[in-house]
């Protein structure tokens, strides 16, 4: 094949950037044109300072509060983890008491009073009632099934009100949850040692108080509690350990102190009472202030209504029928012989206990409200209105078995001066009777005479002393029974001489008056002090026929739970003080004081009695102690201030008062004659005839011869 002559073109490969050839038929697209930016807009300088400074000032203070934020979380979070290990078992929070529970029975076994700290056994947020579970819900913590152991909302809104009630923000209202009042009842973990603390109180108030620094710590044990335990487990906790006035720790034990019943058992109106006792269980304890207690549960029942845990019908209901006390609690009976019981008990279970004890003693209720209702009578019936003036009441058994004990006007009290047992007063003229003892003993007769004329004598290092009799009188030679009849000073101080002081002084002592007796005459008259419970157990001792006697009021001590008695105590009677005679003879000397002597007003109706008046110089005490057959009561009457009485001698108010006692206290039972014996009277030496005495025989010349002489 023949080349052309023409030059061949270069081979050259395709741009490998070149566009695709358009399509035919389709319009050539116009080239775009980039738009120009507009130019920025010129900000105000001083503006674009400030705002620059917040900017920086913003990155600055979040970049800090981020990693303190982290920094406080990890230290937080390390906390609860820590104070999560430390926590124990449930089950060994729920009884924190320090110290055990007394619970006292009278003659009967009837519960009728309580001391210590009080427990009636560990309930559970599932076993209390329904009732009871949602009153304390609805107004400590509505929200407690919601928040995580803490409640933000709750402390705004406490420091708020805190603060609007010009308060610091802690103080007052807290804000806490039932979480962080849990954690304080533990003390958030620190166990009461009583050898750390200077008592118990201490150690309360220290988890009681509040500082920031108090709750922060109280919040990590929150957090921890919420993460250890389930919600119902607090609860139980709380319903456990919070104290609801009178002595009583828990739920359990409260229900019991007020309605005698369970916790499980409580009604609505008894929940709510029960609720409203956690905010200030003192001063709304329904044994303090029913009608307080019951405002405050109608509080809590409208609440409970509010928050749907009641129809509004159901709350109106339980409103219109308040709870009320049970018999035992409304009683409140024997609060002085509780307390003397647990001031003479063994200390170990009453004072100190670390365990629930039951005393079963030897109060009898009858007798007891039979003492408070004949002191209240004489009082506002014969004692003027506004005075000042005191008294108290011993009611026993002869064998020292105390029955009733009144320590003071006010006989609804917890804790109060006991003048029954506390108060040492002279006992005047009651204590003659040891010194007619000593005589009896000695072998006097009540028919024996003595002189009764003014008498003097000198006392070493006093000088000359003269007693007289209270009515300036003197009667002159009269009998032991008239001189004690009437009260005659001068008799007992020359009987008291005759017999020997320290033989009066000893007699009286083994008759159970423990106190200090004077040394002098003067202790013929009561110039000793003693107390109502110690006169009236020497009284019991002449009743039962001359042997001394322990006043008792514990029969019977066991601990909770067990049958078997720990201590018993039958009777009180000890030695013997005087023979069974003497006793006897000087009970009926003792009778006549009553029927026809100065203790006339003491005097029951178809009933033999038997007692002594006593009042002392200035008229500061006055006493009657006395006995019938069954029962030994002693009263006293005066002022705590040691002031003169006005108008009052033993055989007046105080006789009052003993009679009234007795009329009650002897309802129902048969009269029986006093264990006594009349003296044997006096025989006179009988006058023997005169004999005309015989003549001797003479001889007759000398009869003659003296006839005519006389006789020589």
């Amino acid at each position: 094949m023949v080349q052309s002559g023409r030059k061949r073109p270069r081979l050259v490969a395709d741009k490998r950037t070149r566009k695709p050839k358009k399509a035919a038929g389709k319009p050539r697209a116009t080239k775009t044109r980039r738009r120009r930016k507009a130019p920025a807009r010129k900000r105000n300088p001083i503006a674009a300072f400030f705002l620059g400074i917040f900017r920086w000032v913003f990155r600055l203070v979040w970049g800090i509060s981020w990693r303190i934020g982290a920094v406080v979380g990890l230290i937080v979070g390390l906390a609860v983890a820590y104070t999560y290990t430390t926590l124990p078992d449930v089950k060994q929070l729920l009884d924190g008491r320090a110290q055990g529970s007394v619970t006292m029975l009278d003659r009967e076994g009837e519960v009728f009073a309580w001391r210590g700290d009080q427990f009636g056994g560990i309930v559970t947020a599932d076993t209390v009632s329904v009732h009871l579970k949602n009153a304390v819900v609805a107004t400590e913590d509505k929200r407690f099934y919601r928040h995580f152991g803490i409640s933000p909302r709750g402390v705004a809104s406490a420091v708020r009100i805190n603060l609007s009630e010009g308060r610091g923000p802690l103080s007052g209202h807290g804000g806490s949850t039932i979480t962080q009042q849990t954690a304080k009842l533990l003390c958030l973990g620190v166990v009461y040692e009583k050898d750390s603390w200077e008592s118990e109180a201490a150690y309360v108030r220290d988890c009681r108080r509040t500082s920031m620094w108090r709750k922060v710590k109280e919040a990590v044990y929150s957090l921890a509690m919420e993460a250890k335990y389930s919600k119902n487990e607090i609860l139980s906790i709380y319903l456990n350990r919070a104290y609801m006035g009178a002595g009583a720790y828990g739920a359990e034990a409260a229900s019991l102190r007020y309605f005698g019943k369970h916790a499980a058992e409580v009604n609505a109106q008894e929940a709510a009472m029960l609720a409203g006792l956690l905010t200030a269980p003192t001063r709304l304890a329904p044994t303090s202030n029913l009608k307080r207690s019951q405002d405050r549960a109608a509080t809590i029942l409208r609440l409970m209504a509010e928050q749907e845990y009641l129809t509004f019908a159901e709350s109106r209901a339980a409103q219109a029928d308040p709870a009320i006390l049970s018999e035992a609690a409304a009683a409140q009976a024997g609060g002085y012989f509780a307390d003397w019981i647990m001031d003479s008990g063994p200390e170990f279970f009453t004072r100190d206990t670390t365990e629930d004890v039951i005393i079963r003693t030897t109060l009898d209720q009858r007798i007891q409200q039979a003492a408070e209702e004949a002191m209240q009578f004489v009082f506002e019936s014969k004692v003027k209105e506004g005075s000042k003036a005191q008294a108290a009441i011993v009611v026993m058994s002869a064998d020292g078995a105390v029955r009733a004990m009144v320590g003071g006007r006010e006989t609804k009290v917890v804790g109060a001066f006991n003048r029954a047992t506390h108060a040492r007063r002279q006992t005047g003229s009651a204590f003659k009777p040891f010194v007619y003892a000593t005589a009896l003993e000695l072998g006097y007769s009540a028919n024996s005479t003595i002189v009764d004329e003014p008498y003097c004598m000198n006392i070493p290092g006093s000088g000359r002393w003269c007693p007289e009799n209270y009515d300036k009188k003197y009667r002159g030679r009269v009998t032991l029974t008239d001189a004690l009849r009437l009260s005659m000073n001068v008799p007992a101080v020359r009987i008291a001489e005759s017999v020997g002081l320290d033989l009066v002084r000893k007699v009286a002592t083994d008759f159970g008056i423990e106190s200090d007796l004077a040394d002098g005459p003067a202790l013929a008259l009561g110039a000793s002090e003693s107390t109502l419970i110690e006169m009236a157990g020497a009284y019991a001792g002449i009743l039962n026929g001359g042997s001394s006697v322990t006043p008792y009021g514990l029969s019977e001590l066991r601990l909770l739970g067990d049958d078997a008695p720990m201590i018993e105590t039958e009777s009180g009677i000890g030695e013997r003080v005087i023979r069974e005679g003497a006793a006897r003879e000087l009970i009926w000397m003792m009778e006549k004081v009553v029927n026809g002597g100065t203790g006339g007003r003491a005097k029951l109706p178809g009933r033999q009695a038997a007692g002594k008046t006593g009042t002392t110089q200035g008229t500061r005490d006055a006493w009657f102690v006395g006995f019938t057959a069954d029962y030994v009561t002693a009263v006293w009457m005066g002022n705590d201030d040691n002031s003169p009485l006005t108008h009052v001698t033993g055989g007046g108010l105080p006789s009052d008062i003993w009679r009234e006692t007795m009329i009650r206290v002897h309802e129902g039972l048969p009269a029986r004659a006093l264990p006594m014996t009349a003296p044997k009277p006096v025989e006179k030496p009988k006058e023997q005839p005169r004999k005309t005495p015989r003549r001797k025989r003479t001889n007759p010349i000398e009869d003659i011869l003296r006839g005519i002489l006389g006789s020589p």
